[in-house]
């Protein structure tokens, strides 16, 4: 049988599960992310202590080690890369980048593959084997290093050549490549230590991050415009036309009939003097949210500071996509009504019809 209030109803109990079905989903959704990242930092943490190399690793590679050198890392299907107009690249940094975002393999503008065969790397330089010859990058030699945020390359600069080249690696490699380009590096100018100082402080504050079990909602606290089609965004249009309609009324003249008329004519009066209307009361002024809900959170569509980390209560208040949390940009109001965390993410509100406009506060 069906759980109902005092009053035999049984859409509180609807609306609380449903919610906390959402809160669950959205809950999960977080927790594997979160636990995701937290594999893939502890991950490199234990390759940054375990990674040394051998000379026996470069058994059957096509290129001679010289006295002392290790092979660390070896990718085939690499590419060679040339700059056709060549700049000055920033320094190499012990930057470390987990997660490079979503690459996509292709050529950056001004760049071209001239090469293809196994990129290989050593504790003293980076080399890639093609058809055509080698081409080595020394660490020691090594000027200039950038990684494309939007191509999986890497581009080198060194003092014993003129001209900028990299290789191009498959997109699901790049971020291993480049932490282990730049694991070698640092054991070259003998600062693994920073590098693995670097990995325990992104451990550190993503563990302050572990999504929090969210609150179970109760029937006693739905809304009655749960019942409502369309929400609370029904009840605000109908409250902003129950105010709006009888001061449009108010304020306009009254139709004229032809006894008034002639009334008018042959007895004038002294025109009326309209007061001034008074100015809207503080609390009138606070409660302008461009028909944004009410909420305690003050979030509106009037333009302002963009929201990127919302109130753990916004879903209480706003009709969130399935998986909000999962978001990772800012705060936006869907054109199906439902508020997203994908604003300044590529295809924002996907499978919402886009973006109406921006949650500000």
């Amino acid at each position: 049988m069906a759980m109902t209030d005092a009053t035999g109803s049984t859409w509180r109990y609807t609306w609380a599960r449903r919610q906390n079905e959402r809160r669950r989903r959205a809950f999960r959704t977080d927790e594997r992310a979160w636990r995701r990242r937290d594999d893939e930092l502890r991950r490199l943490r234990a390759l940054a202590v375990g990674l040394r190399g051998t000379a026996a690793s470069g058994v059957g590679l096509p290129l001679a080690l010289g006295p002392g050198e290790a092979v660390l890392w070896t990718m085939p299907g690499a590419q060679l890369v040339e700059v056709r107009h060549t700049g000055v690249l920033p320094a190499p940094e012990l930057v470390v980048e987990p997660d490079c975002g979503r690459l996509r393999h292709r050529l950056p503008d001004g760049v071209r593959a001239t090469d293809a065969g196994i990129a290989v790397v050593t504790n003293r330089r980076l080399v890639l084997v093609g058809g055509r010859g080698r081409r080595d990058w020394a660490y020691g030699k090594m000027t200039g290093l950038l990684h494309d945020p939007a191509a999986p390359v890497t581009l080198v600069q060194v003092l014993d050549r003129r001209q900028t080249s990299g290789v191009l690696v498959p997109p699901g490699r790049a971020a291993e490549f480049r932490f282990v380009l730049t694991l070698a590096f640092a054991d070259a100018i003998e600062q693994r230590a920073a590098v693995l100082a670097q990995l325990d402080e992104l451990i550190a504050v993503h563990a302050e991050s572990t999504p929090f079990r969210p609150a179970i909602a109760t029937p006693a606290q739905a809304r009655i415009s749960a019942r409502i089609p369309g929400g609370r965004r029904t009840v605000a249009v109908a409250a902003a036309l129950t105010l709006v309609v009888p001061a449009v009324l108010a304020e306009s003249d009254p139709p004229v009939t032809p006894e008034v008329a002639a009334a008018a004519t042959a007895a004038p009066v002294p025109s009326r003097i309209r007061p001034p209307s008074p100015a809207p009361s503080p609390s009138v002024v606070r409660e302008r949210r461009c028909g944004a809900p009410a909420n305690p959170m003050g979030y509106d569509y009037c333009g302002g500071e963009r929201i990127r980390r919302p109130d753990h209560r916004v879903c209480d208040w706003f009709d969130c996509v399935p998986e909000f949390w999962a978001g990772r940009g800012y705060l936006v109001l869907c054109r199906d009504g439902a508020v997203s965390l994908t604003g300044g993410r590529p295809k924002p509100c996907a499978g919402h019809d886009g973006v109406r406009r921006t949650v500000d506060r």
